[in-house]
């Protein structure tokens, strides 16, 4: 008895261990849970939004615009932000009467970009700016262009702070789906 008893309980820590370090192999390299703190990406992400990032995929593709990345924050390395990607490097970016163009080119695609409002703030969204962004860098701006500091103050994000793309709300559930 007392034998079985010791071989059961080293067969449930045993499993335990198992699945701690396959839950924490997930969370590091493949899907990683992030909450939205501000509503500086409303309206698609809103305050306590829950999210997953996709860790990996830009091992295996580059970013594209009208991503919504997770990336380190380059003032502050230690925070994660979240913010929609806008252009990559070599391209350059103004914004002119609210719209974004890239390479004197209006951005329509995504869709998103039709629908939101951005304002000329900070020196590097300022009126007239025409800012190229340096290679294996990314120009990132917040759905709430009123509401969001992003690249229109502090710059570019380098390439080797990306985190991933955040790609799903969990919750709440009222909120559940796919992020575009």
């Amino acid at each position: 008895m007392k034998q079985n008893t010791k071989r059961i309980i080293r067969e449930y820590l045993e499993s335990l261990l198992i699945a701690a370090i396959l839950a924490l192999i997930i969370r590091t390299f493949v899907v990683t849970p992030f909450k939205i703190p501000t509503g500086s990406m409303e309206p698609t992400l809103v305050p306590g939004d829950k999210i997953f990032v996709n860790r990996f995929i830009y091992r295996f593709q580059k970013p594209q615009r009208g991503d919504v990345i997770v990336f380190r924050y380059p003032e502050n390395p230690r925070r994660d932000f979240i913010k929609r990607l806008v252009a990559t490097g070599t391209e350059t970016v103004e914004i002119e009467e609210g719209k974004i163009r890239i390479n004197g080119e209006s951005v329509d695609e995504p869709e998103i970009f039709q629908n939101i409002y951005y304002y000329n703030r900070g020196s590097y969204g300022a009126v007239n700016a025409q800012i190229t962004v340096p290679e294996e860098h990314y120009f990132v701006l917040g759905d709430n262009s009123a509401s969001s500091r992003d690249s229109r103050y502090w710059g570019f994000v380098p390439r080797k702070y990306l985190l991933g793309k955040a790609f799903v709300i969990w919750w709440p559930i009222s909120r559940w789906g796919l992020i575009r």
